[in-house]
């Protein structure tokens, strides 16, 4: 079954532009964006070639101002300023982009080349459509707001001094900047280049694409939530935990697991109540829309996995690291693959590990 889905997924290849390109935007489209896009890059794989460039662009642009963002050997304030400089860039503003500072401090050398190439990255933006090119200004705009919203709030975070989110509206927001407004983004650019396109239900979807988003993120939040706290970040909010008798600082200590389990769990609920949203969003696309399909199903099912297995995990306990396995992701692959003509069945994948 695993052996099928893999030969299924090879067979679709990855064909970007059928317009002649020049080597270096060949290179950044393709090779550069493989090598930065970790598990994404097997959802670029998948997608029609419609909408591999806008949203490979879009995620290329994304995945360079999340460099910048993450280079921690950098002050906060000095990557806030590289943030607002490439936003305004994103943005069509002729103004300075100075990044090799940032760039030279890159372990990974895919991220340095990333940033050393910027410029032409952006000059790719703005060969694109009107249309695509605004989509993408639009969910860039709103990333690095929620990006440069993370560094006023943790910047001089440390593992003595933690800083929490204040209220779950808190929360909602940055979640929807960083991961929901990308669900809008997806969904606007498939509505715009695909036939068959269900425009009636625009805003049904767009709504359902947020949370799909929100609900992404939350299983990052919840999987790193030791890690976080060590680093002086807490996402969950304050007057949340307060109402549970607990402090930000208290999670650093396991022996606090059975105080905060029952707000724990409530987490997971919200969590597994938006990758639901999501379930029906994937099943509200046309079925003519495989590839699409396939590329929402697979986080989604892996997200729902990594709850079912968060649920019976000390989240509090660090040397506890959820992951699920290559071995179980070629599974969901394998299942989404193999039941999506039999449509009650596929429906059905998202049913499994439904704890509630």
């Amino acid at each position: 079954m695993v052996e099928a889905a893999q030969i299924f997924i090879l067979g679709l290849g990855v064909s970007w532009s059928k317009k002649k390109e020049t080597p270096l935007r060949h290179e950044l489209l393709t090779t550069l964006l493989r090598d930065v896009s970790r598990s994404f890059y097997l959802t670029l794989r998948v997608i029609p070639h419609q909408v591999r460039t806008p949203i490979g662009l879009a995620y290329l642009l994304a995945r360079a101002s999340d460099t910048i963002a993450d280079t921690t050997i950098v002050p906060w304030e000095h990557r806030k300023i590289a943030l607002a400089q490439l936003r305004n860039r994103i943005l069509g503003c002729q103004t300075e982009l100075e990044l090799s500072a940032i760039a030279q401090h890159q372990g990974m050398p895919e991220e340095r080349r990333l940033l050393e190439h910027i410029d032409q990255a952006l000059e790719i933006l703005n060969s694109q459509s009107t249309q695509d090119r605004s989509l993408i200004r639009k969910v860039l705009d709103t990333i690095t707001c929620g990006q440069e919203f993370d560094l006023e709030h943790f910047g001089d975070s440390s593992g003595s001094t933690i800083h929490a989110l204040p209220t779950w509206d808190a929360l909602d927001d940055y979640t929807y900047q960083v991961a929901g407004c990308v669900g809008e983004f997806w969904t606007e650019t498939c509505l715009n280049h695909l036939p068959h396109a269900p425009k009636d239900r625009r805003d049904e979807l767009l709504q359902l694409g947020v949370r799909f988003g929100k609900g992404l993120q939350l299983v990052n939040i919840l999987r790193d939530i030791p890690a976080d706290l060590r680093s002086g970040r807490c996402y969950l909010p304050a007057s949340e935990l307060s109402h549970h008798g607990l402090k930000p600082i208290d999670l650093l200590s396991s022996e606090n697991s059975v105080r905060f389990s029952g707000y724990y769990g409530t987490l997971i609920d919200r969590t597994e109540d938006h990758l639901r949203a999501g379930w029906d969003y994937t099943n509200h696309l046309p079925r003519s829309w495989v590839r699409v399909r396939l590329a929402c199903a697979w986080p989604i099912l892996i997200g729902l996995a990594t709850l079912g297995k968060l649920r019976h995990t000390s989240i509090l306990d660090a040397r506890q690291k959820v992951k699920i396995s290559r071995c179980e992701v070629r599974k969901i692959i394998a299942k989404t693959v193999l039941l999506y003509p039999f449509p009650s069945r596929w429906r059905s994948l998202g049913e499994l590990g439904k704890s509630r």
